[in-house]
């Protein structure tokens, strides 16, 4: 399903902070599958697996993201042992007008995966993901990295790992990883997102009412 040798050729770039991005790892001859699996999402905002129905491709890509061969390869690009450490999903389907704002993931999180299941050409100015130089600007950017089907982005976690992206409304399917660093992390972050996700459900029933 995945590209592996693609990402092994994949060189790290380490300013203004550690990442790689990849276009395609996702085999094309897949697209279909995992795009028909892709689990129902109304609202915005980040869903837990627990939250949603995961099944088929999908499930299959999520199982491949999760596998030793990919943590090998992260591991030896960033110089790091993610054997030790646990992993922890959460998926969009939608994006908001006010997502993508300047931030930093939390000091909890050391490696942050994201693997973009558009389709193949992202045709708006918003939702492009900016790796940003300083948490001062969106325009102060090193790279934008448009979130087409396949694209796969890897950033070490740190205080100046800056991103964000331009406002946008609409489909934006994205499946974020993270190894954290310990279980009690990934409980308390999937508990918290389950919260959220079962309020977003409430509040869309009432909305559709």
């Amino acid at each position: 399903m995945f590209d592996y040798q693609a990402l092994k050729d994949t060189a790290l770039k380490t300013a203004p902070y550690d990442y790689l991005v990849l276009e395609k790892f996702v085999e094309p001859s897949f697209f279909e599958n995992v795009a028909s699996d892709f689990p129902e999402i109304s609202g915005a905002g980040s869903f837990p697996p627990s939250q949603l129905k995961i099944q088929g491709a999908f499930k299959q890509l999520m199982e491949a993201l999760d596998g030793p061969t990919f943590r090998e390869i992260i591991s030896e690009k960033f110089n790091l042992n993610l054997d030790k450490y646990p992993t922890m999903y959460t998926v969009r389907g939608r994006c908001a007008p006010h997502n993508g704002q300047i931030h930093c993931d939390s000091a909890s999180k050391i490696v942050t995966v994201l693997l973009y299941l558009n389709d193949a050409a992202w045709g708006e100015d918003g939702g492009r993901l900016r790796v940003l130089n300083s948490p001062d600007s969106l325009e102060d950017y090193a790279e934008e990295i448009n979130p087409n089907w396949g694209t796969l982005l890897v950033f070490r976690c740190t205080k100046d790992s800056w991103h964000g992206h331009k406002s946008f409304d609409g489909v934006r399917r994205v499946v974020q990883m993270n190894w954290v660093i310990s279980d009690d992390v990934v409980k308390k972050e999937q508990r918290r997102h389950s919260i959220s996700a079962k309020l977003k459900k409430i509040t869309s029933i009432f909305k559709s009412g």
